[in-house]
């Protein structure tokens, strides 16, 4: 993005704005210095109810942020809103990240550590990230999926995402790449589409079991599964626990399909 963040000392008083980067500052042991999160912050749950809230991630409260005093704030381009982070970078350090692919959330992961002096434990949590992902064994052969975010109006994950790299590492081949980052869906082009798998993510929308018949009336043929949508799209620490999820999702769907 073309900033600079230059620190003084190891910051004592960080604030974030990203959930899964809020879960990875607890893991790298920093939970004293954290002082400021959003009401999306979720994770770790005891630890994270106990911090003030400043806001969601594309509506920052200014006023309760500047109370806090931060001395680093991280953040993140799509998950957060340019005027905000603009408006904050006035008074305030801001980093951001950048994420597309897993390697762009290790990389993350590592300046991270550098940044709050903790890049020990941040290169074990990398380190721990790659050798799981490395044996991850892909669906094959790779199959033709729909990944929804939402409902009313359908909206599935296109291309450019971190949600769209962990769909190729799975063997799942994205049915809507091409078409936008995060593109609207009638049910008209998810049957045109006819793919041979359907995923209902748990977040933004929170799909359940529920509405499994929905979509099943629009493509009988497909099989459709609802899934933990932080294993795909939490960028951070998550990271350490998505391996072994997709693993085990992959061989269910092969199993259901035989």
């Amino acid at each position: 993005m073309g900033q600079q963040v230059l620190l003084q000392k190891v910051p004592q008083r960080i604030i974030s704005l990203v959930p899964s980067q809020t879960e990875l500052l607890f893991s790298l042991g920093l939970g004293s210095r954290v002082v400021g999160v959003t009401k999306f912050c979720i994770h770790p749950k005891e630890q994270t109810k106990q911090k003030a809230v400043i806001g969601g991630t594309k509506n920052f409260h200014f006023e309760k942020i500047d109370k806090l005093q931060p001395d680093l704030i991280i953040g993140n381009k799509e998950e957060n809103y340019k005027e905000g982070v603009a408006q904050l970078r006035q008074k305030h350090q801001v980093w951001m990240s950048d994420i597309y692919t897993l390697e762009d959330a290790l990389h993350m992961i590592q300046q991270v550590g550098l940044l709050t002096g903790t890049e020990s434990k941040a290169g074990e949590i990398t380190q721990s990230i790659t050798q799981a992902f490395n044996n991850l064994q892909p669906f094959t052969p790779a199959i033709s999926t729909v990944y929804f975010i939402w409902r009313e109006p359908y909206m599935a994950v296109g291309d450019e995402n971190f949600i769209d790299h962990i769909l190729q590492k799975c063997g799942f081949i994205n049915t809507f790449t091409g078409l936008a980052r995060y593109p609207e869906i009638t049910p008209e082009r998810l049957q045109q589409a006819n793919p041979q798998l359907v995923l209902l993510s748990s977040e933004p929308y929170p799909f359940k079991e529920k509405h499994i018949a929905e979509f099943k009336a629009l493509c009988p043929q497909a099989h459709i599964k609802v899934i933990d949508g932080e294993m795909f799209s939490w960028y951070g620490s998550r990271l350490l626990y998505a391996s072994a999820y997709l693993q085990q999702l992959v061989q269910e769907i092969q199993q259901e399909l035989k």
